[in-house]
């Protein structure tokens, strides 16, 4: 790998790591929540906790090798995640799923672009990003397969716009430039 790829690809692991992060926030959160708002959604929020532990665990594996630091705004995804996954789960068991449709479809956008990025350049990596995709293709689907209701379309927008803000802020706006570039 050339030095600018190692530096794209750094960047791509470190956003996608704090991402795991902060979903792990969220999902806590929910799951506190969820034991009294809507506990019938436990077993797919303590599911999906697993697996977005287990896509930290595998992003954090790849870091060393591809010279991949953590976010130094962990705190942020943290805190992000924890407000997101608390306020959802206080306003019940249609806001949370609204929140994990919200998030997974946003994250989905982002991780097309990486592996449009990766697919020529980094195979181990981007089989690992299709793989954790798939998963949270399934989050996104259960989320809007199992939604009783119309509405909560503002908890979704301001859920996106949120997961928007915290990965421009994680990449320092790369994640915008580099979805251009590929576009173009």
């Amino acid at each position: 790998m050339s030095r600018p790829n190692t530096s794209v690809t750094a960047r791509i692991l470190r956003v996608n790591h704090g991402g795991e992060h902060g979903a792990i926030r969220i999902y806590r959160a929910q799951i506190a929540m969820a034991r009294l708002r809507c506990p019938d959604l436990l077993p797919f929020l303590m599911d999906t906790l697993g697996h977005e532990e287990r896509h930290l665990a595998a992003f954090r594996s790849m870091m060393p090798a591809r010279a991949a630091k953590p976010c130094r705004a962990m705190w942020i995804w943290s805190v992000g995640g924890a407000l997101l996954g608390g306020l959802t789960g206080l306003m019940g068991r249609e806001a949370v799923l609204a929140c994990t449709e919200a998030v997974e479809a946003t994250v989905h956008r982002h991780l097309d672009d990486q592996l449009r990025y990766l697919d020529p350049r980094d195979a181990d990596l981007a089989a690992l990003v299709r793989d954790i995709q798939n998963e949270e293709v399934g989050h996104m689907q259960w989320a809007r397969d199992h939604r009783r209701g119309a509405g909560q379309g503002v908890v979704h927008a301001v859920v996106a716009m949120a997961t928007e803000g915290l990965i421009w802020l994680s990449t320092r706006g790369d994640s915008v430039r580099l979805a251009r570039e590929l576009r173009a």
